[in-house]
C-alpha cells in the first residue's frame, strides 16, 4: 500500500501509479478467469485433477504428500508446513483440462521441495522477513513523514524492498512449477489437447505473478524517487 500524500504534498505521480497498477491487476485477473473458464469446459482424458496430481507426486518421489480440499475458487496451493496440496473443489474432483493443469502445477511445487529446488529455498527463507517487513514498512514510512525524519523514510523503503525481492523470486518458482506440470502431462501420455490447454491455463496464471512483480517494482521506484527528492 502506498500513501497518496507524501511529505504532505499531493503527488499526481501516485495517481498514475495507482491507475497502472489497477489496470495490470484487472487485465491479468480477467485473462486468467477467462482462460480457466474456457478450459474448464474441456474434458481431460477421464481423470480428475486430484488423480493426475497424485500420479505426478508419486512419479516425483512425493508419495508422502497429501491432497486435500480447500474452499473457494482458484485457491489452490501447496503448503510445505504440513506437506499437503490444497485443491479447490473444481480442481480436486473436476475432470477438465484446467483442473488437471492447476492440480499438476501445485504438485510441481511439492516436486520442487523434494528435489531441493534452489529458488524455492530462497523464497522460503524470505517468508519470515517479508511477513515482518510487509507489516512494518508503512508504519515506519508514516512515522518518517510526520516526524520529518529522512532516516525513517529510507528505512521504510529498505523494508519494502524485501517485498519486491520476494515477488521477483516468486517468478522463477512459479514458472518452474508450471514447466514441471506441462512436462508431466505431456510425458504421461495425455492427449495434445491436455498439453495445449495446460500451457494456456498456466501461462495465464503466470501473468498474474508478473503483474504483481511489476507493480511492486513500480512502487519501489516511486518510493526511491520520493526519498531522493526529500
Amino acid at each position: 500500500m502506498l500513501m497518496p500524500y507524501y511529505g504532505f504534498g499531493f503527488d499526481p505521480a501516485y495517481l498514475l501509479l495507482v491507475a497502472v497498477s489497477l489496470a495490470l491487476g484487472v487485465a491479468t485477473q480477467s485473462y486468467i478467469n477467462k482462460t480457466y473458464r474456457t478450459w474448464s469446459r474441456v474434458p481431460s482424458d477421464g481423470a480428475t485433477g486430484a488423480e493426475v496430481a497424485r500420479r505426478m507426486l508419486d512419479a516425483n518421489g512425493c508419495g508422502q504428500v497429501g491432497i486435500r480440499g480447500v474452499a473457494g475458487s482458484l485457491t489452490d496451493h501447496y503448503d510445505p508446513r504440513d506437506n499437503n496440496l490444497y485443491l479447490s473443489h473444481d480442481n480436486l474432483a473436476g475432470g477438465s483440462v484446467a483442473s488437471v493443469a492447476v492440480a499438476c502445477h501445485e504438485a510441481g511445487h511439492a516436486a520442487q521441495r523434494e528435489g531441493g529446488y534452489l529458488m524455492l529455498k530462497v523464497r522460503t527463507a524470505l517468508v519470515p522477513v517479508v511477513n515482518f517487513s510487509q507489516n512494518a514498512w508503512v508504519i515506519v514510512l508514516m512515522a518518517g513523514i510526520f516526524m520529518n525524519l529522512a532516516g525513517l523514510t529510507q528505512l521504510a523503503v529498505f523494508l519494502f524492498a524485501f517485498s519486491v525481492l520476494f515477488q521477483v523470486v516468486t517468478l522463477p518458482v512459479e514458472f518452474d512449477a508450471s514447466r514441471r506440470a506441462v512436462a508431466y502431462i505431456q510425458g504421461s501420455g495425455m492427449s495434445e489437447v491436455n498439453v495445449r490447454g495446460a500451457r494456456k491455463v498456466l501461462t495465464a496464471a503466470a501473468l498474474t505473478y508478473v503483474a504483481a512483480a511489476l507493480t511492486s517494482i513500480m512502487q519501489l521506484l516511486y518510493l526511491l524517487g520520493r526519498t531522493r527528492d526529500e
